[in-house]
């Protein structure tokens, strides 16, 4: 009942335009009221502040500062150009530089809209240059940002990491191989494309450019792994590698790099500012949200109704990633992550489920989600830097969802693809 009532004022609101902090402080009252907590009501103000109030969650404006310079300090363009240098020479081969340098732009930002923006710009141009259709190139980089909340360092991550109470450098080891496979899956969805639609471009390096290229990048490239291994051999936290990040893009940006200007600080300070507001306007109220769940005794409800499926785990966990397909499709990454991980983890715990392999599973269906309408927030984004409509994107990223779909399927009939070189390093 509590739930039924929270979901359908969740979504009417949602669709009433309201923004989603606003949507779920009036949802969590109204679901105080309904199991007769309103004389609580004050605690909602303690637990929004106690939720923001998290020495975890300030990982989040470090890594978000450290995008924002690498982004302003010319690594974007380096990345593709090492990019070519790996992959250039196939066949449609700046379809594959444009997947291949996503992934390398998604070790530095984690964040897909980021990774959109800061090489969607460059990308597009140059693949329409190339000869490609306008919607398949913009289709192609949006679907291929989506490697950014798994390769790590992820936000999609820490918020979970949070929400859930799990290890976040194990978050983060755990979506290194799962990203890097993602990439390749849609990098098999273009070389069909490649085929039916006949691009036969090639991007051609010599040798003798290619090292100049390999040394100006080769510092952008080793961030995420400095990061990674700094964090898994306990050299320090998932929050001091957030700041450890932040002070190795500068030095990169400015020093070798030379590209980033002290005067452009104030407004990479003033844009990472924003994007964190942003970030914990919603955290907050969906703190409060989890609280009222909590106070509710929703898991434990939601647990004894499906008992039944939680004797089958891979039928809960089809149907898990139904649910999840379909908030995915509404709302961000960030609140359903916040709403959902304290309903939905003690169901997989009860049903025998790793809850890591599940996180993995969830942040990447909840992927596919930031490319589908109504909200679709990659699109959008991928709308602003082409001049197209909506329905020209979706026909242009279509095969390459359908290669996310299949790799997210592979993932639930075949659990060892995450679990086991989660275990090469050690978990």
């Amino acid at each position: 009942m509590e739930l039924a009532v929270f979901l359908i004022s969740l979504f009417t609101l949602l669709f009433t335009g309201l923004p989603i902090g606003i949507v779920l402080m009036a949802c969590s009252l109204l679901l105080m009221y309904t199991i007769d907590l309103s004389d609580l009501s004050y605690q909602l103000s303690f637990q929004v502040v106690g939720g923001i109030d998290n020495y975890i969650l300030m990982t989040v404006p470090f890594f978000i500062l450290a995008g924002e310079i690498m982004k302003e300090g010319g690594i974007s363009k380096q990345l593709i150009d090492f990019a070519k240098i790996l992959v250039g020479r196939f066949r449609g081969g700046m379809g594959y530089v444009t997947v291949l340098a996503c992934m390398l732009f998604a070790g530095l930002s984690g964040i897909a809209i980021a990774d959109v923006s800061a090489l969607g710009s460059m990308l597009v141009p140059m693949m329409v240059a190339s000869g490609y259709d306008k919607a398949r190139a913009t289709g192609l980089v949006c679907s291929a940002s989506l490697t950014a909340p798994i390769i790590p360092p992820s936000l999609a991550f820490i918020v979970l990491g949070v929400a859930a109470e799990l290890s976040i450098g194990r978050l983060f080891v755990m979506g290194i191989v799962p990203g890097i496979l993602l990439g390749l899956s849609i990098m098999v969805a273009w070389f069909i494309v490649v085929r039916r639609d006949g691009y036969n471009d090639i991007q051609k390096v010599t040798l003798k450019e290619a090292l100049p290229i390999t040394i100006k990048a080769l510092p952008a490239v080793m961030l995420p792994i400095i990061i990674i291994v700094g964090i898994r051999m306990g050299y320090f936290t998932p929050t001091e590698g957030g700041a450890v990040a932040c002070v190795y893009a500068f030095v990169v940006a400015t020093v070798l790099n030379r590209k980033l200007k002290l005067s452009a600080m104030p407004d990479i300070l003033f844009n990472a500012m924003k994007s964190t507001a942003v970030v914990m306007f919603i955290v907050g109220p969906a703190c409060a949200v989890a609280w009222i769940i909590s106070m509710a005794d929703v898991p434990a409800e939601l647990t004894e109704q499906m008992t039944a499926f939680i004797e089958h785990p891979i039928l809960l966990l089809i149907m898990i990633n139904i649910l999840l397909l379909a908030l995915g499709m509404v709302m961000d990454i960030v609140p359903i992550i916040l709403i959902f991980s304290p309903v939905l983890f003690p169901l997989i715990t009860a049903a025998g489920i790793d809850p890591y392999y599940f996180a993995l599973i969830m942040v990447l269906n909840l992927c596919i989600g930031l490319q589908t309408p109504p909200v679709g927030t990659v699109l959008f984004v991928g709308m602003t830097i082409s001049n197209l409509k909506m329905g020209q994107i979706i026909r242009g990223i279509s095969p390459f969802i359908i290669a996310e779909f299949a790799f997210l399927a592979l993932c639930l009939l075949f659990p060892q693809l995450i679990t086991v070189p989660a275990a090469w390093f050690g978990y």
